[in-house]
């Protein structure tokens, strides 16, 4: 037989803190031969990411230690290596893509620079030649206009287009192994089909073997030779892609493969009350150069857009990485300066300036789309539910302050004793639950909600749908809902508008759009949707 690429081998990971040790990984066993890609499913916080961690010795030790267990990298014990042979392997033989690349994007350098460092320190390219070939990977992972991108900071980027930078960092080297940790959770559904397309090609190109760990099935169906199952920390369940999605055998398994948003949002009743009207709301971005840095064009990320969402109803906003849905939120937040009216509860905010709209913002609430990037790493959980509070309602207690914040926090399925504890101990599924408990501990009537679910594996994911409708029926909520997911838009939304470089191209009752899509964009964005699909998930197709 052939030796595999990577074998571990009764891998056990755990944690010390306080004098108490927490088992997060336990004795977990996989192999993946070359060319091969293995899929790593579970909940949040099931200890996919920790497993994937281990491989290339990135958890924090000595806070982090392993009980048990061997990482396997042809031949080498990668958890006995010294941190030489590591600096090794790390960005040449085993590449990682990060679940959340803001924070993994240096935001004081360039993007050709980011990419240049590692094709000069691992292939010897510089100047001209690793320019060249940045140019190369970046138009390679599908970023539109890649020559005008290669001198732009990380928050000159949309979401998805960040995360296809760190693709493209990811495959410079052309690794034996690339670990994909959620690489796809910014994408829209048609840049997610061409990225998995890209790795399967290169992949078949380069020998190349993947580890993938998504929460989502539809991918782990389209891209993975096989799959491991995991739940609190062990694997439950691993076999062929066909075989465990056919015929699963664990219980687990069978209710992952069973879970996916359901149902619909409930009607908003006729005369409901208008709460935003927006536009033509504009957003231009100058583009200087020479070296005067003068404004020679615009990148028109929102270009005469109007809308208006009614109490209790959700006006869901679709398109691809770029196209100016999280800019549109923003500038109706007045969180970046925009041109065209808003209004809000009848009230003109778009000429307002700071102080003057600072008593808006507890009933204008946003979740973020990168919820890590959004927590301080320096509050605790309580501290960062309560700090709205803080501000909005100052004659509030310490006690009541924790009361309200407990209640946020159970509301999103986490349990309100983790409020000391800081975001780094959570999963990205857990911290985009702190993001949702936060925006909603205000008792807010309009929300933007920008990618609440892209981090969540999909039983979580249904949670947090019905946990969103249930509050938008109780307390009249306004949404406006940003989401590449298809599956949730329709779940959640009574209305859709479908965005393209900064204009609408098609708007209407979301049953319209999901049954009958007018334009050739919204056809191909529901047919890309399709393909990503289990075969059990027929949520875009009903």
């Amino acid at each position: 037989m052939i030796a595999p690429l990577l074998s571990i081998q009764d891998l056990s990971v755990a944690f010390r803190q306080g004098g108490q040790e927490t088992l997060a990984v336990d004795k977990v066993s996989f192999e993946i031969a070359k060319g091969e890609t293995l899929a790593l499913v579970g909940e949040s916080g099931s200890g996919k990411s920790v497993s994937a961690l281990s491989i290339l010795k990135l958890l924090n030790y000595p806070a982090a230690h392993h009980p048990s267990g061997k990482v396997l990298f042809n031949g080498q014990d990668l958890i006995a290596a010294n941190e030489d042979a590591m600096r090794k392997v790390r960005g040449n033989d085993i590449t990682m893509v990060f679940q959340e690349p803001m924070t993994s994007l240096n935001p004081l350098q360039t993007i050709a620079r980011q990419i240049g460092e590692i094709l000069e320190l691992h292939k010897g390219l510089r100047g001209e030649k690793a320019r060249a070939r940045t140019l190369e990977l970046l138009t390679l992972v599908g970023i539109r206009d890649a020559a005008s991108r290669l001198d732009a900071y990380p928050h000159q980027l949309s979401g998805g287009q960040r995360q296809r930078v760190m693709i493209a960092m990811a495959l410079a080297n052309e690794p034996d192994l690339l670990i994909a940790d959620e690489p796809t959770t910014a994408l829209d559904v048609t840049v997610q089909a061409q990225i998995l397309t890209l790795l399967k090609e290169l992949q078949a190109r380069l020998g190349m073997a993947i580890l993938f760990i998504t929460h989502d099935l539809g991918i782990v169906r389209r891209i993975a030779d096989r799959v491991c199952v995991m739940l609190k920390g062990k694997i439950v369940e691993q076999g062929p892609v066909a075989e465990i999605f056919g015929n699963p055998q664990h219980a687990y398994t069978q209710r992952l493969l069973a879970a996916e948003p359901k149902g619909r949002p409930e009607p908003v009743p006729d005369g409901a009350p208008t709460l935003l009207e927006a536009g033509p709301v504009k957003v231009w971005f100058p583009v200087k150069t020479g070296l005067l840095r003068r404004t020679t064009s615009h990148v028109k990320a929102v270009d005469g857009i109007s809308v208006t969402v009614r109490e209790g109803e959700t006006l869901g906003i679709v398109g691809e990485s770029g196209s100016g849905k999280t800019t549109l939120g923003l500038a109706i937040l007045r969180l970046i300066s925009s041109e065209g009216p808003i209004v809000f509860l009848g009230d003109r905010i778009d000429g307002l300036k700071s102080k003057a709209i600072r008593p808006k913002r507890r009933d204008l609430q946003v979740v973020f789309q990168d919820p890590y990037g959004s927590l301080s790493p320096r509050m605790s959980v309580a501290d960062i539910v309560a700090e709205g509070l803080t501000v909005q309602q100052k004659g509030l207690s310490y006690q009541r302050q924790r009361e309200i914040v407990a209640q946020a926090l159970a509301d999103v399925g986490l349990d309100p004793a983790t409020m000391d504890r800081y975001p780094h101990e959570f999963s990205g599924g857990q911290r985009q639950r702190i993001a949702i408990a936060r925006a909603m501990a205000l008792d807010p009537k309009f929300v933007v909600l920008d990618e609440p679910t892209s981090a969540l594996d999909m039983s979580v994911q249904a949670q947090i749908v019905e946990l969103l409708r249930g509050l938008q029926a109780r307390r009249k909520l306004g949404y406006l809902f940003i989401s590449h997911d298809l599956k949730v838009v329709r779940a959640l939304s009574h209305r859709v508008v479908v965005m393209q470089n900064g204009r609408i191209v098609e708007e209407g009752p979301a049953e319209e759009i999901f049954q009958r899509p007018r334009e050739a964009y919204t056809q191909a964005l529901l047919a890309a949707a399709l393909n990503l699909e289990p075969a059990n998930n027929a949520a875009v197709r009903d």
